[in-house]
């Protein structure tokens, strides 16, 4: 009995696992020895043959796999060169198989002008339109008599920043309390002239522009151009003494300034300007009697000559024609 129970013991002990736990052990073999552990047993059904032993085919290397089983499941043999287990090396040579094509719909995005503009355009073009301009002036640097003035402008455009215009304003005077005090004090009236008129050619370049805002709400526009030209004047004497007649100076007179325009519409501007009116006038001798440069010839002929810069604020209105304008260009 005894005998019994150990031959059935080591039977059992000697014979493959079956089931279950017949899957690990057949699978994956020690690699010792070519076929050794994966030993199969013809008579049961229920063991899963992972190696078949008796074809000899199995590998020196542990890998468990057989030739000719279609029923096996086949593990990569490296001495076979099927497969690799460096990462390093599968990753080199999928890139030495081109670029990676992505994969799918590509999106398209629509480009427009309106996705590269950086600076907006100008707001308002000047090129070929005609500037109507009607101002007030003001002398800034005579103490003793105080001019004002009401005239015009009419520029043409040739482009955006050079224009060439006419100009023409008419003089209005009153006496500063300068003038009074002096004649109190000194008990001599001062050696004046009044001016009647004036006219000039005016070419005006603008070299820069720009914008600014009003409280973080409205951006307005504004540019600043200078001016420079020549005209023609006309000058009067004020005589000291009322019996002695006046006479007059034809005056040549070359111009500068510089000016700053705001827009407000498209057809309406606001300008601010200082202008220099430079010109060599001549004034009433001061040795007149009724003897001595009576008359206004005489006297006109024996003035005083004097180089003046008559220095005038400027402000008016601009008109443009056409009232509005159009982009040759993209934005």
């Amino acid at each position: 009995m005894i005998v019994a129970l150990a031959l059935i013991a080591g039977t059992a002990l000697a014979g493959p696992p079956k089931g279950k736990g017949g899957k690990g052990t057949s699978g994956k073999g020690s690699g010792s020895s070519a076929g050794s552990g994966s030993g199969s047993s013809g008579g049961d059904a229920g063991e899963i043959q992972m190696d078949d032993t008796g074809t000899g085919a199995g590998s020196g290397s542990g890998s468990g796999s057989a030739a000719g089983s279609g029923g096996e499941i086949e593990m990569d043999n490296p001495e076979q060169g099927s497969g690799s287990k460096d990462l390093a090396a599968d990753l080199a040579a999928a890139g030495d198989t081109g670029p990676v094509v992505q994969s799918g719909p590509i999106k398209k995005t629509p480009i427009s002008w309106q996705d590269i503009v950086v600076v907006i355009r100008k707001p308002f073009l000047k090129v070929r339109r005609t500037e109507l301009t009607p101002f007030v002036a003001t002398t800034m640097n005579d103490n003793m008599i105080q001019h004002y003035a009401t005239g015009g402008e009419l520029a043409y455009w040739l482009t955006d920043v050079l224009a060439v215009g006419v100009e023409g304003q008419y003089f209005t005077h009153s006496f500063s309390e300068t003038y009074d005090l002096v004649a109190r004090q000194a008990r001599r009236l001062p050696t004046i002239n009044e001016y009647l008129w004036s006219s000039a050619l005016d070419f005006h370049y603008v070299p820069v522009y720009g914008k600014f805002a009003v409280l973080d709400h409205r951006l307005v526009t504004w540019e600043s151009y200078f001016t420079a030209g020549v005209g023609v004047g006309e000058s009067e004497v004020v005589p000291r003494d009322t019996k002695f007649p006046g006479f007059t100076n034809f005056l040549i007179q070359p111009n500068v300034g510089v000016n700053m325009r705001f827009f407000l519409a498209k057809w309406l501007t606001i300008n601010l300007g200082i202008r220099d009116y430079m010109f060599i006038d001549k004034f009433e001798p001061t040795n007149r009697t009724e003897t001595m440069n009576a008359t206004a010839s005489a006297a006109q002929a024996n003035a005083d000559s004097s180089f003046i810069n008559n220095i005038m604020f400027q402000i008016g209105v601009s008109f443009w024609v056409p009232t509005s304008f159009e982009y040759t260009t993209f934005r």
